[in-house]
């Protein structure tokens, strides 16, 4: 909890355009007590939380690294509510992709980072991955399990809010398709950093990301946390990764009921071991 409530702390103070000089007066501290706080050599006292949570803007169970319960993130939450799967169950098709360049036939430890319903998650699991997901809407966390088990796996399944969490644990295979525009652009490069540090040896990140072009619209779908991604954006990330295949391409889209087209990119990139000269 510390390391979290400290990442955190420096996150929400820098979101808020403060100093640690400058909170720390707000607070009535020194910005040396701000700065341990935020390296985890200490934690704030219990009777600053609700001051901290107030000048930051957000709920103390938010800092100290619960995801939050108190708005929708993201919208389709209602839209998962239902009986019936959104995203329907078959997988992606760059699962297939998954499989065939890193098939398990050793145990593989898999994480989907934004799973939805699960549809994609619970394929790896039926297929032998050892399966790590997580999404910040309730209903599809539950929509995971249930899938889960009904098919007769087990997913590793948790609510966690893309921008707070972090990894504490090392992966194979990292899969993310259509989440990474929640991530706003100044927290970027702090958390492909970590995906990257989590990262075995050897190991892929299997990516996709919306990006912004002049010559589209809009889409329908107006969603008030989602941040534009630009072309070559997501792949100079992995400058020092082996780039297995990147591309772009523009797509027709009905998933709001109203015909619409979106421009993505994809990329698959290895994390190859250092060699010293």
């Amino acid at each position: 909890m510390k390391e979290k409530l400290a990442r955190n702390i420096n996150i929400y103070r820098k979101e808020k355009g403060l100093t640690q000089e400058e909170l720390a007066q707000i607070l009535g501290v020194s910005f040396q007590a701000v700065s341990k706080w935020e390296n985890a050599q200490t934690m704030p006292d219990i009777a600053l939380l609700p001051q901290l949570s107030r000048t930051l803007e957000v709920s103390i169970d938010k800092l100290l690294g619960y995801a939050s319960q108190d708005r929708p993130i993201t919208i389709y939450e209602e839209a998962y509510l239902t009986q019936d799967y959104y995203w329907g169950t078959e997988p992606n098709q760059a699962c297939y992709q998954v499989l065939q360049r890193m098939p398990p036939t050793k145990p593989i430890k898999l994480l989907d980072i934004g799973c939805g319903e699960g549809k994609d998650a619970v394929f790896f699991a039926r297929n032998g991955y050892e399966v790590t997901a997580f999404d910040v809407s309730d209903a599809g966390i539950e929509k995971t399990k249930r899938l889960a088990d009904q098919i007769g796996v087990h997913v590793n399944v948790f609510k966690a809010d893309i921008l707070d969490y972090r990894l504490d644990q090392q992966f194979d295979v990292i899969f993310s398709s259509g989440v990474l525009h929640y991530i706003k652009p100044e927290f970027r490069q702090e958390i492909f950093d970590n995906y990257k540090q989590f990262t075995n040896p050897n190991g892929i990140h299997f990516l996709n990301v919306f990006v912004n072009k002049p010559f589209i619209a809009p889409p329908p779908e107006k969603e008030p946390n989602a941040y534009k991604w630009h072309s070559g954006e997501l792949l100079a990330h992995y400058q020092d990764w082996f780039i297995q295949e990147s591309s772009e391409i523009v797509f027709d889209c009905n998933s709001s009921g109203i015909p619409h087209k979106h421009a993505m990119t994809s990329l698959i990139a290895q994390k190859m071991t250092s060699l010293d000269h």
